[in-house]
């Protein structure tokens, strides 16, 4: 006999009543006297007391109270509700801008369970951010949004409310173990159990079935708890959770026939998915209490037996599910303290006589750039990665860590330049080796990027020097990540604007050059709003392109630059001999040849950030 069958057969001698379908329950079955009815057992709530009594037909029903009257479970949600919205004002009272935010990722239609957890949420003070995905959404949809939600600072949870279709391990491996409250990582169920319980999340339902045994008399100590269900994160968790409490654990899964031996000897049933055709049959021991974690299941059957079961595991594991957000703030708060590095420094192996730079650089292996970022506290998000040795750091460090306080800042200088350096570098990376590596204080060293033009010339490269360099030399002192050569581009792409302007004006009508600026689309013609404000600077009050006199349109398409006044000279970064002035014009000799010179870009870069405001004016 199924054990629906038991409980409706042991529920007929109790008046019927209309009640709510809960999503979760605890059932004690006990003996309170008298002979057992069908089955052997007798049906209390989850949260009835464990007394004993003598054989008798009666059967009770009613919940076990705490000091206060309330229910054990009501009291237990209370009280970590109440914890959790003190540990956030905490948090918050010593750092002001800490937000925790736990993300929701749903596939479907709310229902109770998810409203249930908003509600909590809303009421301890996270802030929830609610994404939602149809049904019909594939695998690849969910998990791009999980990696997004992975990589943003700001979410310190994340839950996935999902069809059971859509818990495929890919998708449930993706979440980031730092956020995974729920506890559903592979990786978050083997620390938990290893024993690293301060480097994972305990599974809220799992939890919420520890906390509920916990509060009624019996103990675990030596009792036998039956996990019925197909195996999972919360199973590997009951599991683990149940044996340190000193219980010994059966699992025999979803099966057809679950060994009555096993049901027998079960203290506790613990049901944690819902499979209504395959449930344990008959014979459980009195004084037996069924824990069901899944929803809709059992309930139903007890429906016709007009038994009032109040839920208990749902409640309490969206609380826990909260409290362990509250905990993942907790810990990204911590992390973002001050604290020493954890720095893995690459040995030296000085040899006799000292090789030169570049095969010290070469014969060391350098350390890969997202490696040292971890070990240094940066965040993935805030690295802008360049192959494997090169990265940037994003500026929205600054605001994650604009609590902390500044560190000392060291000035290396020097006095009189020489052709070959001063070797202020090779000093600056020095130092920075010994209070590192030797003095175990966190310290970066700053050095602007190398010039070509010394790198090239006699002076050679600005890493350092000997034992005391950036490496991997080359790409530091050519290449870096690029920026010079971005900055020489966009300087000379504004020389070259200035030369095609001076010679279209030279060889075009006005009406040509009109037309250019002006092009009719679609047989319309209209102003852009860049030609609509330089027609306002020059007087002109017009915006309908038609109506222009031929002397307006003459101001308006040309600039009339005098090759003598301009001064944006163009910008190289590895000749430093191409300074003095060179003499340009076009090919057919449309324009008189004007004088210009290069500098050396890295002189040049305020010139092109500030120096492109009225770009929009030369081009065509």
């Amino acid at each position: 006999m199924r054990l629906s069958a038991v409980l409706r057969s042991a529920s007929r001698s109790f008046p019927s009543a209309a009640v709510s379908r809960p999503r979760f329950g605890l059932r004690a079955l006990r003996s309170e006297g008298g002979s057992a009815g069908p089955g052997g057992c007798s049906v209390r709530e989850a949260s009835s007391g464990s007394g004993t009594g003598a054989a008798g037909p009666a059967m009770l029903f009613g919940k076990r109270r705490d000091h206060n009257g309330s229910p054990g479970h009501e009291a237990a949600f209370r009280e970590i509700i109440q914890k959790s919205k003190e540990e956030i004002t905490s948090l918050q009272k010593h750092h002001p801008s800490f937000k925790p935010v736990l993300a929701i990722i749903e596939a479907g239609e709310d229902d109770s369970l998810l409203e249930m957890n908003k509600d909590i949420a809303a009421k301890i003070g996270l802030n929830v951010i609610h994404i939602c995905l149809p049904v019909e959404c594939t695998e690849d949809e969910i998990i791009d949004e999980i990696l997004k939600l992975n990589e943003d600072p700001k979410v310190h949870g994340l839950v996935l409310h999902l069809p059971p279709a859509s818990h495929y391990s890919k998708v449930l491996n993706t979440v980031k173990l730092e956020k995974d409250v729920d506890g559903v990582t592979d990786l978050n169920v083997g620390r938990l159990v290893r024993g690293n319980v301060n480097e994972c999340f305990v599974p809220p339902v799992a939890s919420a079935v520890i906390e509920l045994l916990g509060r009624h008399e019996a103990s675990l100590e030596g009792k036998t708890v039956l996990i019925v269900g197909e195996s999972g994160p919360l199973e590997v968790a009951l599991q683990c959770l149940i044996q340190r409490k000193g219980g010994v654990v059966l699992s025999p899964g979803w099966k057809a026939d679950i060994p009555q031996k096993q049901v027998q000897q079960a203290d506790v049933v613990v049901l944690t998915s819902g499979n209504p055709e395959v449930m344990p049959p008959k014979g459980l021991r009195p004084g037996s209490i069924v824990i069901n974690c899944a929803p809709a299941m059992v309930s139903e059957e007890l429906q016709d037996g007009g038994i009032s079961l109040e839920a208990g595991v749902g409640p309490l594991a969206a609380a826990l599910r909260m409290q362990n957000a509250v905990m993942s703030g907790r810990r990204w708060v911590k992390h973002q303290q001050y604290k020493q590095w954890h720095l893995r420094c690459l040995k030296l192996q000085p040899l006799s006589p000292v090789p030169s730079d570049i095969e010290i650089s070469r014969g060391q292996t350098p350390k890969a750039i997202d490696q040292l970022a971890k070990e240094i506290g940066l965040l993935a998000d805030e690295l802008e990665m360049y192959g494997r040795t090169k990265a940037k750091v994003r500026l929205s460090l600054l605001e994650r860590l604009k609590e902390q306080p500044d560190g000392k800042y060291v000035l290396v200088a020097g006095i009189t330049p020489t052709p070959l350096g001063e070797g202020k570098s090779t000093v600056t990376i020095g130092l920075v080796q010994a209070l590192t590596a030797h003095l175990k204080s966190n310290s970066f060293a700053c050095l602007r990027q190398p010039s070509q033009g010394p790198t090239f010339g006699v002076k050679g490269g600005a890493a350092g020097g000997g034992y005391a360099q950036v490496i991997p030399m080359e790409e530091f002192n050519l290449h870096l990540t690029g920026d010079i050569h971005a900055i020489t581009a966009a300087n000379n792409l504004l020389a070259a604007a200035i030369d095609a302007r001076m010679f279209h004006e030279a060889s075009q009508t006005d009406k040509a050059l009109y037309n250019r600026l002006v092009p009719s689309v679609n047989g319309v013609r209209m102003f852009s709003s860049i030609q609509v404000a330089r027609l306002q600077r020059l007087g002109i009050n017009k915006t309908d392109p038609s109506t222009l006199t031929p002397e307006e349109i003459n101001l308006f398409v040309r600039l009339d630059i005098d090759p003598s006044t301009i001064s944006w000279q163009r910008g190289r970064d590895d000749e430093r001999f191409m300074s003095n002035a060179i003499h340009i014009s076009d090919a057919n000799l449309t324009l008189k040849p004007w004088a210009c010179s290069y500098d050396l870009e890295l002189c040049c870069q305020n010139s092109c950030f500030f120096g492109g405001r009225d770009l929009n004016v030369l081009s065509f």
